[in-house]
């Protein structure tokens, strides 16, 4: 599949079948997370794969928003790096993008749930610390999400979107 194929089949899965992810498979997710881009090539990015039932449970229970992680087969929790780039944000942000169209490449399906909250520094550390808790992860992270996957059960119609015209300006911006 080409990657404007891979993005126009993307979808928001949270409903997954109860079938292992064979190690290859979670092996070509972990190598779209480390070959993902970074401001500068510095290392601002990392992540912890999770498969453990128990573990994808506990993080379920993050957020109010991701109860989804219940049926998940694997997840990858994002961690940036502040101390080491100022691109932490948008480097996890197109990391999360690689590992998302990479999992509906090899036919799985993925969700994306929120830890860090850039408008409430409150909620954010809330969420932080939940998974920071679990996974031993030192506070100079910043845990900013948990893409789950696995195989999904049905695919979901595509979201409408508004029109192109509406969204895509060239040579500079009108109304």
């Amino acid at each position: 599949m080409n990657v404007l194929e891979a993005i126009k089949q993307r979808r928001e899965i949270t409903s997954f079948e109860q079938k292992e992810l064979p190690d290859d498979i979670v092996q070509k997710i972990i190598e779209s997370a480390y070959l993902s881009p970074s401001g500068n090539n510095l290392p601002s990015k990392e992540f912890i794969i999770v498969r453990t039932r128990e573990t994808l449970d506990y993080l379920a229970q993050t957020t109010p928003y991701m109860p989804w992680l219940r049926e998940a087969m694997a997840a990858v929790v994002v961690l940036g790096r502040p101390n080491i780039s100022k691109y932490w944000l948008q480097d996890t942000s197109i990391a999360c993008g690689f590992i998302w169209l990479n999992a509906v490449d090899l036919g799985l399906g993925a969700a994306f749930g929120a830890v860090y909250h850039s408008e409430d520094e409150k909620e954010s550390e809330q969420r932080e610390s939940y998974v920071r808790s679990k996974l031993d992860i030192p506070e100079d992270r910043r845990v900013v999400a948990i893409i789950g996957m696995g195989y999904p059960k049905k695919l979901p119609d595509p979201k409408k979107l508004l029109p192109i015209e509406e969204t895509i300006y060239y040579e500079k911006f009108s109304e």
